[in-house]
């Protein structure tokens, strides 16, 4: 089986968007509506790429993408920052906290579908 790619987000309708499309793209997707769901997933699933939502309730996705990257284990699966609410100096922000890339919110499909097998490490079914 390839690699799935692991979606952090708590917003329904973005999750639901996510998912639709990166299925359509050959995708397998698993989902995590928050940060300590995320890391107890990865325990037990290896994913090709992590989308993670920043403003998560509880553990925010920059604090889970420094747990992500400080794990051995888990520090080379690529993080593709997603938010809503990108302010100036933010991107760099989420990169220092160690997400590979950076996308706002509302996405822009195109370009989410190249960042996304830009980073993806597997080959999707299509």
């Amino acid at each position: 089986m390839r690699p799935p790619i692991l979606i952090v987000e708590d917003n329904e309708v973005n999750m639901r968007l996510f998912s639709d499309l990166l299925g359509a793209l050959g995708y397998v997707v698993y989902q995590a509506e928050d940060a300590e769901t995320a890391l107890e997933l990865l325990k037990s699933v290896r994913p090709g790429a992590i989308v993670m939502d920043i403003q998560l309730p509880g553990m925010s996705g920059e604090e889970c993408t420094r747990a992500i990257k400080a794990d051995p284990d888990l520090s080379e699966i690529p993080v593709i920052a997603v938010t809503a609410f990108a302010m100036a100096g933010d991107e760099a922000r989420f990169l220092d906290a160690g997400c590979d890339d950076y996308m706002s919110k509302p996405i822009n499909v195109p370009l989410f579908a190249e960042t996304i097998a830009r980073h993806y490490q597997g080959e999707p079914t299509n």
